[in-house]
């Protein structure tokens, strides 16, 4: 799975002409899914562009509720509707700058879960955390949190993206060693919570400055399933060659 986020970037209309130079550069994808997750406002012109497409839809970030009296908010339904497939949660940025715990993103993922969206999970630890030698409880915990409570079956098509925080938009890759590290470990504790047939169900992303010139290198890792793509999501020659990685075996 190669997946891009927006962030806070496109007007609909610089939206509709990205995907539309999207669909022309991955006409002939295949073997790999292809998401794109705009923000809200781009989102139902994103889709009206997409039909006919490979290209599946995402949002990144909504409400645990179906509806309610939460201003500002964006729920589950709301995305179906529009036909979002995934949903990103619990993202570093929104954990960092609006005070997203453990427990609220839980709910998100069940919520996704029950209305039929594909959750793509984040977690990944600061710097200051990986010098203190605690990427690992971080992790975990941020990984048990998310899919606290949550059944196997029920969490079917779930996502896991690590994004070190230390890497994202900072120009700092982790190294796919490093990156295959984490990954071997989530997918240890992926196996201790679901079982053996999720351990290896479950695609694990990267993300953290994900660029054309090491995407080769980040995917011939074997636990290293897709990528979670941020700015080169924003410039469709570079999305699409990432998309396009070579693999390369270690």
């Amino acid at each position: 799975m190669i997946a891009g986020n927006w962030k806070m970037y496109q007007t609909t209309a610089q939206a509709v002409a990205l995907v539309e130079r999207l669909r022309a550069l991955l006409a002939e994808i295949a073997g790999v899914d292809v998401v794109v997750c705009p923000p809200f406002t781009a989102i139902q012109v994103v889709a009206e562009t997409l039909q006919g497409s490979r290209i599946v839809l995402g949002a990144q970030n909504m409400h645990w509720e179906g509806e309610g009296a939460y201003t500002g908010e964006v729920s589950p339904v709301m995305l179906t509707d529009l036909g979002c497939r995934y949903v990103i949660l619990g993202h570093s940025e929104r954990r960092q700058y609006f005070g997203e715990t453990d427990l609220n993103i839980n709910r998100k993922v069940k919520a996704a879960l029950r209305h039929h969206l594909a959750p793509i999970l984040c977690v990944g630890e600061t710097f200051a955390e990986r010098e203190e030698g605690r990427t690992f409880p971080v992790v975990e915990g941020q990984l048990r949190g998310g899919l606290s409570d949550i059944l196997p079956q029920a969490g079917e098509g779930t996502v896991v993206a690590y994004e070190p925080v230390w890497a994202i938009g900072t120009g700092h890759t982790a190294t796919p060693e490093q990156a295959a590290t984490v990954h071997a470990f989530i997918r240890k504790q992926l196996g201790e919570l679901w079982g053996g047939a999720a351990r290896l169900a479950v695609r694990i992303l990267y993300g953290g400055s994900v660029k054309p010139d090491n995407i080769d290198a980040l995917m011939a890792e074997p636990d290293i399933d897709g990528v979670l793509v941020g700015g080169a999501s924003l410039k469709p020659d570079a999305f699409a060659r990432i998309v396009h990685f070579e693999k390369v075996h270690r």
